[in-house]
């Protein structure tokens, strides 16, 4: 199997910094002046960064995908200079990447690589320790920690301040039971059958799993008469396979439209991606819509794509 990588022309990029928060991974930074692709591991290749380099910088290599190896990541690194080479490795160790962490620490002692390297050997005595580091958490009490945590932006503990009385309010009106709006069962992507009847000549709603709780009028607004598609690219497996849904749905249940619904949070876009993806690989064409969910419910945008 091959798979896309982001390349970097370094002569024409001049460092703008444009293409950084369009990579939802994270895979980008910008170190010595020059955008930089830290990590192959985060990189998915879909090229939402490619389309706002305004000097042309960004493209696309296609190469069999092997097993990911750190050694050869680190060959890379090591050519880039020291400042590549310590985003690399905090990025390695904000995304809970232990294991690779150490082969990349054990390659750099291997080569005499000239670096000071403590602050990335620290010993995790406990996997709690590794819980608190990774999601901000006093591991003996649960309580979150008062301070901002590292990592992914998507895993920061927030506490919302929510009007109770307008809650109440809204749900004591005559004291009705709402429906439910679901059509089908099952709901989440690994578990769903992209050719079942449900899906045929459907208008489908891929949403990430925080969608629904996030939104108190999610049913009504973007449910009703709709098929459903749950999933998380943060935490699935497999994801893959989710593109090989997507297309079959397309292809073979011959959907009419694609409303993807994501929250704000930047490893989310991965579901769009993913969307697109399938898209481009499906024999027919289908409108797309994305829609941003803030962290409260709100609705941050709404475009075709």
């Amino acid at each position: 199997m091959k798979r896309e990588i982001i390349v970097i022309d370094e002569d024409l990029c001049n460092g703008c910094g444009l293409c950084v928060p369009e990579c939802h991974e994270g895979a980008l930074q910008i170190i010595d002046n020059k955008a930089r692709l830290i990590s192959d591991l985060f990189c998915d290749g879909l090229g939402a960064c490619i389309g706002h380099c305004p000097e042309g910088a960004l493209t696309i290599e296609e190469r069999e995908a092997e097993p990911y190896d750190e050694v050869k990541v680190m060959e890379i690194m090591v050519t880039k200079g020291q400042n590549t080479i310590t985003a690399h490795l905090s990025h390695l160790k904000d995304h809970g990447e232990f294991e690779f962490l150490s082969q990349a620490i054990q390659y750099l002692k291997k080569i005499k690589y000239d670096m000071d390297l403590s602050a990335f050997e620290e010993k995790k005595e406990s996997s709690k320790e590794i819980v608190e580091e990774l999601f901000g958490k006093k591991a003996n009490s649960g309580i979150p920690h008062s301070g901002v945590m590292g990592g992914c932006p998507g895993s920061q503990a927030r506490e919302f301040n929510i009007d109770t009385e307008q809650v109440n309010s809204a749900g004591a009106q005559a004291n009705i039971k709402v429906k439910s709006e679901l059509r089908q069962w099952p709901v989440q992507l690994h578990l769903l059958n992209p050719q079942a009847n449900y899906f045929r000549n459907a208008d489908v709603v891929l949403t990430a799993d925080c969608v629904a709780y996030s939104m108190g009028d999610f049913h009504n607004k973007f449910l009703k008469g709709r098929s459903l598609a749950i999933a998380c690219p943060k935490l699935d497996s497999n994801l893959e396979s989710y593109v090989s849904k997507l297309t079959s749905m397309i292809n073979d249940a011959q959907i009419n439209t694609m409303t993807i619904l994501r929250m704000e949070v930047p490893c989310c876009g991965g579901l769009v991606q993913m969307a697109q993806m399938a898209a481009q690989q499906a024999g027919r064409k289908i409108p797309l819509k994305e829609i941003v969910v803030g962290v409260q419910g709100d609705v941050l945008s709404e475009q075709w794509i």
